[in-house]
């Protein structure tokens, strides 16, 4: 399948930075699923799942600000997750976008967490790859070293050890993924040397954060459906976390997958029918919508399950 894709400007204080996405499927308002991909990644991560489910779900997979086909920020200090939820609303701004389904990796997860924690939140249902609100600064720092902050990629042969080595958890067996997988993940210089598709800057947010990440008061505040997929091996998202997840706030739904840890690349069939079935199967929360009538009833709408009634 082909996708289509584009870039939009972002306006703020700090000067205008171009934003990409890609679309895959038809366009529909009813059935949007909005893949926001992990820290080192970008949206052509999802290209399998967005493929999966295309007859059913129009797919966007955007790309953060410094990944991918998205522009690099003049002022580095301002990567951060509130510049992320900046942009992600200024997305759905520029696409006219009402309510989403979600599914986040890492700092896709976190924030997909964040967008919906907030009051009358877009977010329908939520799904998080291999992260949840506790991750441990022994995990963040882990996964820094494995990804490496001075890569040098000579030739296309170091660029697939290095990747086949960094990213040996997320499970991928067939070459022909690992293939799609290292060649959007680098360009090609003038010299004939590879580099990595995102400003090395970006793992400077990660180094900010001290201690480790606790955003269970986040969590707590998610009303939506939300599934948690988790590598079995992964030390980002750790058994109890996993397990707690399911027993507070919105009392998660939780798949395990095997042979992978931290994160799984949804590549594998079993685990896109897994995705695909969860959306199927769960029942998202009704639009709230307010209106003004003149007496005191709830007004019911083909289209809205339910609208909150404002008294004049």
């Amino acid at each position: 399948m082909r996708s289509s894709s584009g870039t939009f400007p972002f306006r703020d204080n700090n000067g205008t930075v171009w934003l990409g996405f890609a679309d895959w499927g038809t366009i529909s308002r009813d059935n949007l699923l909005l893949c926001v991909h992990g820290h080192t990644r970008q949206g052509r991560d999802f290209i399998k799942l967005a493929e999966f489910i295309a007859a059913k779900f129009h797919t966007i997979g955007f790309d953060l600000a410094g990944h991918g086909k998205s522009g690099w920020l003049a002022d580095k200090t301002d990567y951060s997750f509130e510049t992320s939820m900046r942009h992600i609303d200024g997305l759905m701004d520029y696409r006219g976008i009402s309510q989403i389904d979600w599914i986040g990796t890492f700092t896709g997860g976190i924030l997909g967490m964040m967008f919906a924690a907030r009051e009358n939140s877009p977010v329908r249902r939520l799904i998080l790859n291999d992260i949840g609100p506790f991750v441990s600064n022994a995990a963040i720092e882990q996964f820094i070293s494995r990804i490496g902050s001075d890569v040098v990629l000579k030739n296309l042969e170091s660029a697939i050890t290095y990747f086949k080595d960094a990213y040996s958890a997320n499970g991928i067996i067939d070459e022909a993924d690992w293939s799609d997988f290292i060649t959007r993940s680098i360009n090609r210089e003038v010299d004939g040397s590879y580099s990595l598709h995102y400003d090395p800057a970006i793992l400077d947010e990660l180094n900010t954060i001290s201690g480790d990440l606790d955003l269970w008061d986040v969590y707590e505040k998610i009303e939506c459906p939300v599934l948690v997929l988790r590598g079995k091996h992964s030390n980002m998202l750790s058994e109890g976390t996993a397990a707690r997840m399911r027993q507070t706030g919105p009392k998660a739904q939780l798949i395990e997958f095997e042979n992978c840890g931290h994160a799984p690349a949804l590549t594998d069939p079993d685990q896109l029918a897994a995705i695909s079935d969860w959306l199927s199967e769960t029942e998202v929360v009704p639009e709230m919508v307010e209106v003004s009538i003149q007496n005191d009833e709830t007004v019911k709408d083909q289209n809205v399950s339910e609208i909150k009634v404002k008294i004049d």
